[in-house]
């Protein structure tokens, strides 16, 4: 009985962990790549972030949202590495989150702000929706009526 309930919590943990995985620029944009009619909304955000946490749910409702066009959220997360298991893991599955959930794995902060849109102050909340070639990049927090009528006015 108390292997099962070791091997129980073994599982548990990993499938917690395997909740958040890190992701770099490089296999983002493989991702965005391989979804050709796919709209993606990559929001940046951190744990430590108000305005971020509170516009998550707005996210994760886009998934249940009637758009009739396929569309991928991505959270992004801007915490430190040191803190994917103390801190991002436990607020994905505290806020059960089930869009999914990346940390963001590069150690240059400049390059990867200046690759996601020239124009990032480095600020979040940051969002970036791409369909195809077209990407358009908010350095706001959104509402959800603002979130659902920016991708309903991608084209």
């Amino acid at each position: 009985m108390r292997i099962c309930f070791v091997i129980f919590f073994s599982l548990l943990s990993y499938s917690l962990s395997a909740q958040v995985k890190l992701l770099t620029l490089d296999q983002l944009d493989a991702r965005i790549a391989r979804g050709k009619d796919t709209t993606y909304v990559i929001n940046f955000w951190a744990t430590w972030c108000s305005p971020c946490v509170a516009e998550i749910p707005y996210f994760e409702r886009l998934k249940t949202a009637k758009i009739k066009k396929p569309v991928k959220v991505l959270l992004v997360s801007l915490d430190f590495k040191s803190k994917l298991q103390k801190e991002v893991i436990p607020f994905v599955k505290g806020n059960n989150i089930k869009s999914e959930v990346f940390l963001l794995n590069e150690s240059d902060q400049q390059a990867y702000i200046e690759r996601i849109d020239k124009n990032w102050t480095g600020a979040i909340p940051a969002t970036l929706f791409v369909i195809k070639d077209l990407r358009r990049f908010y350095e706001k927090q959104f509402t959800e009526a603002e979130l659902a009528n920016t991708l309903l006015g991608l084209k």
